[in-house]
């Protein structure tokens, strides 16, 4: 298990009683923080989704969702979500929520093609949120604000989990740095994506890396990102491209990065062509959801998804993720985990 990290002296901090515990404390107490601050309500949500109406995220457009046929309707295929990022949107459409106002809720996605580590699980839980703005609203400044918030948020629930368990101690910085994936990659010109991400986030704390999707000035991308969700290749107002990004932070018990957040204002019908256009996907403009939005049936719309197990993961001061959810690992691991110190669930 090359991938695998073990912490050298690692000791859980928690029993499993304590970690139950505590996993049932911060859910409960972040996703109310969240609601208040960014004025959500909650909805209830699908495992999963007709296939070829479009709805489903196709995150790097190469992972395969777990499909099965429905007998009562004539074998159409189902496919389980991979995120919530396009439903949501025309849940706000449905439910006709006012601009300033949203929605979220618990997301269960299953990732078959997901490489497993100390992160990455075949399990998903995280909570997936959108809201409603105006056109006004589609700024870097807006965007900017709502990520402060979260982050608000993310520390009001250490500061819990930190009081109700004195032996966890608090690591995350008061402020969050933003910086431009070109502007990180002009910083760490030598260094790989993933390489950049761990040295911004071991000199700040946490860190927002703004333009997720769009192309760098070496050709590359900071990462992959779907064309018909966030829109990652508007000019902003202050000259750099892209209205969203990802929230990371530096985790002192792995020694490394761990993004906890991918979130943005999201494409409107402009974004969606340009960017379908950029990655040779015009063919789906004719699904459902992009017939959708460009007919103008859909509201303009910032939101994401925040993950479960990795917020307990870190609030609790855990090295792997599944010391925090069950799921399914190879034995392999299961061994060198319980001898490292990290018994997985």
């Amino acid at each position: 298990m090359s991938k695998l990290i073990k912490p050298e002296g690692y000791r859980a901090l928690l029993d499993l009683v304590q970690t139950e515990q505590g996993i049932k404390l911060i859910k409960e107490f972040f996703q109310q923080n969240l609601s208040t601050e960014l004025r959500l309500r909650r909805v209830t949500a699908p495992l999963f989704v007709l296939q070829g109406l479009g709805i489903n995220d196709d995150l790097n457009g190469v992972e395969r969702a777990v499909t099965f046929p429905i007998k009562e309707l004539n074998d159409a295929k189902a496919e389980v979500v991979h995120s919530l990022a396009k439903w949501k949107r025309m849940k706000l459409a449905e439910d006709n929520i006012p601009a300033g106002y949203g929605i979220y809720t618990d997301m269960n996605a299953i990732r078959a093609d997901e490489e497993l580590d100390n992160l990455h699980s075949l399990y998903v839980d995280q909570w997936d949120w959108e809201a409603v703005i105006r056109e006004k609203d589609r700024t870097q400044k807006s965007l900017r604000e709502i990520v402060e918030r979260i982050y608000g948020a993310i520390r009001r629930t250490e500061y819990l989990a930190c009081e109700w368990y004195p032996q966890l101690k608090p690591f995350l910085p008061e402020k969050i740095f933003f910086i431009h994936a070109e502007e990180l990659l002009q910083m760490y010109p030598d260094l790989t994506p993933k390489e950049r991400e761990h040295a911004i986030c071991k000199k700040h704390g946490a860190v927002f890396i703004i333009g997720i999707g769009a192309r760098l000035s070496n050709g590359e991308k900071h990462d992959g990102r779907a064309p018909d969700y966030d829109d990652w290749s508007t000019i902003a107002e202050n000259g750099t491209v892209g209205l969203n990004g990802d929230i990371l932070i530096w985790y002192p018990v792995l020694q490394r990065s761990i993004e906890l957040s991918s979130m943005g204002i999201r494409v409107d019908k402009e974004a969606l062509l340009k960017q379908l256009e950029t990655e040779g996907m015009n063919d789906r403009k004719e699904l459902y959801f992009h017939r959708q939005l460009l007919d103008g049936h859909l509201p303009l719309s910032v939101g994401g998804g925040i993950g479960q197990s990795r917020l307990c993961m870190i609030m609790l001061h855990k090295a792997h993720i599944g010391e925090i959810q069950a799921s399914i690992w190879p034995e392999q691991m299961r061994q060198e985990c319980a001898a490292a110190g990290m018994p997985l669930i």
